[in-house]
């Protein structure tokens, strides 16, 4: 299994990105997908993520300014995000969850977003 993600670059602060992502290999039907970030020095954070059947969360910093989506047919989930902060900055992961074993996560390689003050 693979996840490719895309869309990551340099912003200045209050401009929009937005971030792509898409499963690949045998994975079967994916029960949750989503987006994490990791500034340096860090944990990784939950940013937003969308179940199958649409339900989405948020982190409390993103909420109002991020919006999480995904294609079921593509296996792809996107993240598009506005108003971006220089807190913002980090890198930014996908998350796939199979329905099949939802304890298991597959990761993308994780796509860097800069933002200038």
């Amino acid at each position: 299994v693979q996840l490719q993600a895309c869309g990551g670059g340099m912003v200045q602060a209050g401009g929009s990105l937005r971030l792509s992502c898409t499963a690949s290999g045998t994975i079967g039907v994916i029960w949750r997908m989503g987006w994490y970030r990791q500034a340096p020095g860090k944990q990784r954070e939950v940013v937003a993520t969308v179940t199958s059947g649409g339900t989405a969360d948020y982190a409390a910093s993103v909420e109002g300014r991020f919006t999480v989506s995904r294609d079921n047919a593509k296996n792809t989930v996107y993240l598009q995000m506005g108003d971006l902060q220089p807190e913002d900055a980090a890198a930014y992961y996908c998350n796939a969850q199979p329905l099949i074993n939802t304890a298991t996560n597959y990761w993308g390689q994780g796509t860097l977003v800069t933002v200038s003050s």
